[in-house]
C-alpha cells in the first residue's frame, strides 16, 4: 500500500489529466423535447437561466467523472487568505489523517456530499480535500482508457492508486467512474474477455470501492464500439448493459452499482427513455442498485425547479431505486445567482429520502469542466457565497 501510494503521488505531480480535462466526457447526440408529468418532491418552479451547458433537448454534449463529499468535521476550516490564483497551487494527492471531529453533522438521509479530483489532484490550491468533502470520484483517472490505452496492453494504475489510497488514509468514500462508457475507452475494439479482465482487475485492486458507475450515458447519448462483443441489444434487450452489471456484481459484490446518465431529471423524454432501459435491465436480472442523475442542466433557462422535482420523483417511483446526484455543477458567474440555485436544489435533494448522495462536479473556479466554467465554489482562494452556505448547511 505504501509503495503504491508513493508511486501515485509521483504520478499526480507529473500527469495533468488523463484524457482531456475539459472535454473528457463530450457526447454525441441525444436530448429530448418537453413531455410528461409524474409526482414531485417539493414546490418551486423557479427557472435558473444562464443558458445551461448546451445539454438540453436535442443538443448532445455531456460530462466527465463524478465524486466528492465531506467528513462532517468539527466546523469549517478557514480558507487561506491572500486570494491565490485558482489556476495555480499544489496539485498533489494529499496525505495525513482525516479530521473526523465531533461537531459536524451530515444532512439527514444523505450518505455523503462529495466532489471530484482537480486535474487528477486531490488536495489543491492550499485546500485539503478531506476537510470539506467526504466522498471522491476521479474525474478522469477511473475511465478505462485512462488506465489501459489499449485493451491488450498493460494497466497503468498509478494515478488511481494515489486517489484510492487517499480515501483509505482519510476515511472518505471512493466512487468509481466508470466501467463502461462510449468515450475514453481503450483503442481498438475490446472483447468480452478484455472487459471482464478490466472489471475484475479493478475490483481486486480496490476492494473498498463503495459505489461504481457501471454503465455511463447509454444510447442515444453514447455507445461503446464493442457492445456487440458483450451481448448487443441496443434499443432492444439491452443485453450489453445487463451483462456489464452482472460482471460488476460478480467481481465487486459489495459495491453499490449505479446506472448513470444526464438529462434524466431535467427533460421528460430523456427521463422516460432512461427509465425504460432501467426497467428492461432489471427485468432481465441486471443488478442495478441505484440510478445516477448527473444534473448538469439544472441551470438551463428552460428547466424549472418544479420540473426537476417532478422528474426526480418519477425516476425513483418508476424504477423503485434510490437516486444519486452524480455530477452537480451550477454554472453561474454571478455569486448570488449561484447561491440561489444551491438554496433551491440542495434542499430538494437532501429532503428526498430516496436521494442517497450528492457529488459536486468540481470546486475550484477556473478548473472545472469546460462546459461549466463558472461552477467552481472557490474563486481566487476564497469561498463563494454558495460554498459558505453549503458548508454551514452541512455543519462542516
Amino acid at each position: 500500500m505504501i509503495t503504491r501510494f508513493i508511486s501515485g503521488l509521483v504520478a499526480l505531480s507529473l500527469i495533468s489529466c488523463s484524457g482531456d480535462p475539459d472535454n473528457g466526457d463530450d457526447l454525441g447526440s441525444g436530448g429530448a423535447p418537453f413531455g410528461s408529468g409524474g409526482s414531485q418532491v417539493g414546490s418551486g418552479g423557479a427557472s435558473f437561466g444562464s443558458g445551461g451547458h448546451g445539454l438540453g433537448p436535442g443538443s448532445g454534449g455531456s460530462t466527465q467523472g463524478s465524486g466528492g463529499a465531506d467528513l462532517g468535521s468539527g466546523g469549517r476550516l478557514p480558507f487561506p487568505s491572500g486570494g491565490a490564483d485558482d489556476g495555480s497551487g499544489g496539485d498533489q494527492a494529499g496525505s495525513g489523517g482525516a479530521n473526523q471531529g465531533s461537531g459536524g453533522s451530515q444532512s439527514e438521509g444523505l450518505e455523503f456530499v462529495g466532489n471530484i479530483t482537480t486535474g487528477n489532484a486531490i488536495d489543491t490550491n492550499g485546500l485539503r480535500f478531506a476537510d470539506y468533502w467526504d466522498q471522491i470520484t476521479p474525474e478522469n483517472a477511473g475511465k478505462w482508457g485512462s488506465v489501459q490505452s489499449n485493451a491488450s496492453g498493460a494497466f497503468n494504475w498509478n494515478t488511481l492508486d494515489a486517489i484510492y489510497d487517499y480515501t483509505e488514509t482519510n476515511g472518505i468514500i471512493f466512487k468509481q467512474h466508470a466501467f463502461v462508457w462510449g468515450s475514453q475507452q481503450p483503442g481498438g475494439t475490446p472483447t468480452q474477455d478484455q472487459l471482464i479482465n478490466w472489471i475484475r482487475s479493478f475490483c481486486e485492486r480496490y476492494p473498498n470501492t463503495k459505489l461504481i458507475d457501471v454503465v455511463n450515458e447509454p444510447p442515444p447519448h453514447t455507445e461503446p464500439n464493442y457492445v456487440n462483443n458483450i451481448g448487443g441489444g441496443t434499443n432492444g434487450s439491452w443485453a450489453w448493459i445487463t451483462n456489464s452489471f452482472k460482471w460488476a456484481r460478480q467481481y465487486c459484490p459489495n459495491a453499490v452499482l449505479i446506472f448513470n446518465d444526464y438529462n434524466n431529471i431535467e427533460w421528460p423524454n430523456d427521463n422516460q427513455h432512461f427509465i425504460d432501459i432501467t426497467k428492461r435491465v432489471l427485468q432481465d436480472g441486471g443488478p442495478i442498485d441505484a440510478v445516477g442523475a448527473q444534473s448538469h442542466d439544472l441551470d438551463h433557462q428552460q428547466v424549472s425547479s418544479e420540473q426537476v422535482s417532478r422528474l426526480l420523483n418519477k425516476l425513483h417511483t418508476d424504477t423503485g431505486l434510490p437516486v444519486y446526484i452524480t455530477e452537480l455543477d451550477l454554472d453561474y458567474s454571478d455569486d448570488q445567482a449561484q447561491l440561489a440555485a444551491y438554496q433551491t436544489y440542495f434542499p430538494m435533494f437532501r429532503d428526498a429520502d430516496f436521494v442517497k448522495g450528492i457529488t459536486i462536479w468540481g470546486w475550484i473556479y477556473g478548473r472545472t469542466w469546460s462546459q461549466a466554467a463558472n461552477s467552481g465554489l472557490i474563486r481566487n482562494g476564497q469561498p463563494r457565497p454558495a460554498m459558505t452556505w453549503l458548508m454551514d448547511e452541512l455543519g462542516r
